[in-house]
């Protein structure tokens, strides 16, 4: 055992060894966990392009935002990391990140999250609106604030941290359009992001369990022998996901197709997921993790595909590159069709009448929304039209 115990600590030596001679510059990529970053910055030029907005007159709104947003990720993940130290020292996953290693100093770390944060916010403040930059500012106090402060505390760090995780394509919309912060594809597109997330890191936090206990974290696989909890987690969101093309259907965020197209993705998901439920085995856990990776963009992409927003031809003809993305989305709807049994088969009657479920239910749906607004707005006009006669009298 002691010889076992000095070759460890002669390996990590060796490898502390190699990351202090690390670039500075791979150094300073860690501290803003670089890959991290990236996903944000490819969620929130998403959340950008969603909107179909004339791309080639916001192209330096569109920098701003993405550049600030990268920013603000990279500043909130510094914080993160100059508060974890304690704790990173004791797991080996982080055991090479360059506050550990010493590859960069705590003076530096810090230097760099105050001046990533920094800049981030005024890029997005001179770039963005006052939405958007509050989102992004916001973020980073949520993240290196409440999120950390509940890791070790709380297994409901995860659910805070999931919020996160789902702004940067709201940023992305928001700033696309001036701060429409309510708009259904901005809560959407939120709603993926934060249901993703949840397969994702439980499994993630399933395959490290042992190693987020050495660091004292609060995870839910971190408290049960069996992981029962952990895969009834992973199902349940497996679900909600599975939902979420059949909402955006419904409420006319997307069409029809992306909640048939959905059904063929989500399976897979639920497959796997339902795998790791009946063997909770970390070779399963991994499975949905490595399908979490693939499933993203994915969805993502096919949100896209069939968001309504690419639909009015006349306003994409406008912008250059908002008409390239027009082109092109239509182009492939159109080989989709093709080949689709559901648009030759299921989608029209003979008659040329609707006949697909989902749209036909959308269209109830947006029926029902009317008469209730309508019905909402007989009754305000009545009570104002009682109140105006009251004060006549």
């Amino acid at each position: 055992m002691g010889m076992v115990s000095t070759l460890t600590k002669s390996n990590k030596g060796i490898a502390d060894e190699k990351a202090r001679k690390a670039s500075p510059a791979k150094a300073y990529a860690d501290l803003a966990k670089a890959k991290l970053s990236g996903l944000v910055v490819a969620t929130t030029a998403a959340g950008f392009v969603a909107t179909g907005g004339p791309l080639s007159t916001q192209l330096d709104v569109f920098t701003a935002c993405v550049v600030g947003t990268a920013l603000c990720s990279s500043s909130a993940a510094a914080w993160n990391q100059i508060l974890e130290i304690p704790r990173d020292e004791k797991m080996k996953r982080t055991q090479q990140r360059p506050l550990i290693t010493g590859a960069l100093t705590l003076s530096k770390a810090k230097s760099a999250a105050v001046v990533w944060g920094a800049s981030g916010a005024a890029l997005l403040a001179a770039g963005t609106d006052p939405v958007t930059t509050t989102l992004g500012v916001g973020n980073i106090a949520l993240y290196a604030g409440l999120y950390t402060y509940m890791k070790p505390r709380s297994i409901y760090n995860t659910w805070v941290g999931a919020v996160v995780g789902a702004i940067p394509p709201v940023m992305g919309w928001t700033a696309a359009t001036g701060g429409s912060i309510m708009d259904m594809e901005a809560l959407m597109l939120g709603g993926i992001l934060y249901l993703w997330q949840m397969p994702h890191f439980f499994a993630l936090s399933y395959m490290y369990r042992e190693d987020y206990k050495r660091g004292g974290f609060q995870m839910v696989p971190c408290l049960e022998a069996d992981g029962v909890q952990t895969a009834n987690i992973v199902v349940r969101y497996a679900w909600y996901l599975s939902a979420v093309p059949f909402v955006c259907a419904l409420t006319s965020v997307t069409s029809s197709m992306f909640a048939l197209e959905g059904v063929a993705l989500n399976a897979y998901a639920l497959t796997v997921a339902h795998k790791f439920k009946r063997e909770r085995t970390n070779a399963n856990a991994r499975k949905i993790f490595l399908t979490s990776l693939w499933y993203l963009p994915s969805l993502l992409m096919l949100f896209l595909l069939h968001s309504k927003t690419w639909d009015d031809e006349e306003e994409k003809t406008k912008d250059p590159i908002a008409n390239f993305l027009f082109t092109q989305i239509h182009s492939i709807r159109d080989k989709g069709r093709d080949l689709c049994v559901h648009e030759q088969v299921v989608a029209t009657h003979s008659d040329g009448k609707e006949a697909c479920p989902v749209t036909v239910a959308a269209k109830q749906t947006r029926k029902g929304v009317q008469k209730v607004k309508s019905t909402a707005d007989s009754a305000t006009d009545a009570i104002q039209e009682k109140s105006t006669k009251s004060r006549e009298t």
